[in-house]
């Protein structure tokens, strides 16, 4: 698996989090590239701030001392949902090639489950019609998706709301997150 360099803060707990008692300032934040929710603990004196980027990487860290972990999901704070939210969207939209490479390359998981089908609002329908279009040619955009695809909504929609899944629920099946 590879390793994590920089992080995105989504939520910042300068006092830990509530009840707990440990008083201990904390930062929940998403790995920039591989997608993970992390709890780190920011150096003494330092404030973070919701949005920014920090490094996690190997080596001197100026703002994270450590990282504490993968946030268990029953711990991800609503504000933190809510920057996850802007942090995934902003992410599809820049990593577009990767996720349209998505749709040219799902396969199945099971003689009755296809990768297409676990994205919210795609049913076998859609999956369908996408296994026909990508065999006569390979997708190269949303915007291709979309023309092709007669009544589809916002693939890239699609693809956010089953990261977003994966990152904050319980899901059988990972595509996207680990």
């Amino acid at each position: 698996m590879k390793k994590e360099e920089n992080a995105i803060v989504i939520d910042y707990l300068p006092h830990g989090y509530p009840l707990e008692g440990k008083m201990m300032p904390l930062a929940q934040a998403v790995g920039e590239s591989t997608l993970i929710l992390l709890e780190l603990a920011p150096r003494k004196g330092i404030s973070l701030e919701l949005g920014e980027k920090v490094y996690i990487g190997e080596g001197k860290r100026d703002k994270i001392y450590y990282i504490l972990g993968r946030i268990r999901k029953d711990k991800i704070t609503e504000t933190a949902k809510e920057n996850l939210k802007k942090f995934v969207e902003i992410a599809v939209k820049q990593r577009e090639k990767e996720f349209v490479d998505f749709f040219n390359n799902a396969g199945a998981i099971s003689k009755r489950v296809h990768q297409i089908e676990l994205l919210p609002g795609m049913g076998k329908k859609y999956m369908h019609e996408i296994l026909e279009q990508r065999n006569i040619k390979l997708f190269e955009s949303f915007e291709d998706i979309k023309k092709r695809i007669s009544n589809l909504p916002f693939p890239e929609k699609a693809i956010e709301k089953r990261i977003f899944l994966e990152l904050t629920e319980d899901e059988r099946h990972n595509l996207f997150t680990n």
